[in-house]
């Protein structure tokens, strides 16, 4: 006969123990944390920015401080300056002129370099190139020569350059603009000599006449002495300098 096992009603099933739940002040202090971190980035990017800032700053103002203009620039920016303006120059035309002539064609005559026809008489004259004066335009380097639509030839021949005597100062008026004082003076050619306005030829003149060809036919004081001017240059962004425009 089978024996009956009663069960002991004081034993009990144990529970299975449960996953405990984070506890809320940990979760906090987490997300605290990370806010701490994140929040932490901004003033190392605002100082970042600083320091480019003021370094930036800083290099452009030490950079403009070794960048100054120095004379040996300053007479080489010059010398281009003014080759660049070009020479003083004249301009008449050989053949018949169906006008009176101005005052410059007497003066060539005088030079001997034209001879003119009747110039006086009337309102057409008739303009010759000399031998010499063939010769003379022959030697002067710049000479342009063409034709008009009436068939003369006309003439531009150059008469002085100016030239580059001395760099006097430059000084710094900010970094990359500059102010030079320098010397300069005019170099005329044998044509130039003879349109030099305190030359014998050109006070052979009338007062008008004189005043009529410095003005309007190339004639100055081509032997004065040398001039004293200034310029303001500014460096470019390839590193060379030229003359400053506001």
């Amino acid at each position: 006969m089978a024996t009956v096992v009663e069960s002991n009603p004081k034993q009990e099933t144990t529970p299975q123990s449960a996953t405990p739940l984070a506890a809320e002040p940990e979760l906090f202090a987490a997300e605290i944390e990370m806010e701490k971190k994140s929040s932490n980035w901004f003033p190392i990017l605002f100082i970042a920015a600083l320091v480019v800032v003021v370094g930036g700053t800083i290099y452009y103002f030490v950079k403009g401080a070794k960048d100054k203009l120095t004379t040996p620039v300053a007479t080489a920016t010059l010398t281009q300056i003014l080759q660049a303006q070009g020479p003083a120059t004249v301009s008449f035309q050989s053949g018949k002129i169906d006008k009176p002539v101005a005052p410059h064609y007497e003066l060539l005559a005088k030079a001997g370099v034209i001879t003119l026809n009747n110039p006086k008489a009337g309102a057409t004259a008739t303009v010759t190139l000399t031998g010499p004066g063939e010769t003379l335009l022959g030697n002067i380097d710049g000479v342009q020569k063409g034709k008009t639509p009436t068939g003369a030839t006309k003439y531009q021949v150059p008469l002085a350059e100016r030239k580059l005597v001395s760099v006097d100062k430059v000084a710094m008026l900010k970094p990359h603009l500059a102010q030079v004082e320098y010397t300069w003076q005019w170099k005329a050619n044998r044509l130039g000599q003879e349109f030099d306005a305190s030359g014998s030829l050109v006070k052979s003149f009338s007062t008008w006449d004189r005043a009529t060809l410095i003005k309007s036919y190339g004639a100055d004081f081509y032997s004065a002495a040398p001039a004293k001017s200034s310029i303001v240059l500014q460096e470019g962004d390839n590193g060379g300098w030229k003359p400053y425009t506001e």
